[in-house]
């Protein structure tokens, strides 16, 4: 029976949250601009629209090395999802505008990135961000707790 339990016990959501749970955030200090590293960028508006350019994709996806650039939607909600607790935005991509391949951080990454190998980035998708509420202000974030890698987006001032 033990054989059978410890495979199921390694992604439990909430399992990995070591900071506060944010639950008092609002709309308004979503919408804006967030960037991350090598020219990411979300934009997401008040009436709920958004504008991704650049971003990998989630857990396992970004290991597959693609970048996606697009127009969707966002919002922010209590319901139960990702890895902790407190408040996410789910932020759907329904138009795809482009795809790109990251370069791999290892120089030895066997992973092709000629833009011609693996899988370009799909026609929509949607990431889970979580929130974490820092020293100045709101950050998002989305990561595979199971590999301890987290891809951070702080709001453009």
């Amino acid at each position: 029976m033990l054989l059978v339990l410890l495979p199921l016990s390694g992604c439990v959501p909430g399992q990995y949250a070591d900071v506060p749970a944010v639950t008092r955030a609002t709309a308004a200090e979503i919408v804006g601009t967030w960037r991350c590293v090598d020219g990411t960028e979300v934009t997401m508006r008040a009436d709920g629209t958004a504008a991704v350019k650049q971003l990998d994709g989630q857990e396992f996806d970004f290991d597959s090395q693609w970048r996606m650039s697009g127009t969707g939607t966002w919002e922010l909600t209590d319901r139960p999802m990702g890895w902790s607790d407190g408040q996410h935005v789910p932020l759907s991509v329904t138009r795809r505008t482009s795809s790109a391949w990251r370069e791999p951080a290892d120089a030895a990454d066997e992973v092709a990135v000629d833009g011609n190998s693996g899988e370009p980035a799909p026609d929509s998708y949607t990431w889970t961000l979580e929130l974490e509420r820092r020293e100045k202000a709101l950050a998002l974030n989305y990561s595979d707790p199971d590999n301890h890698n987290a891809y951070y987006l702080e709001k453009a001032r």
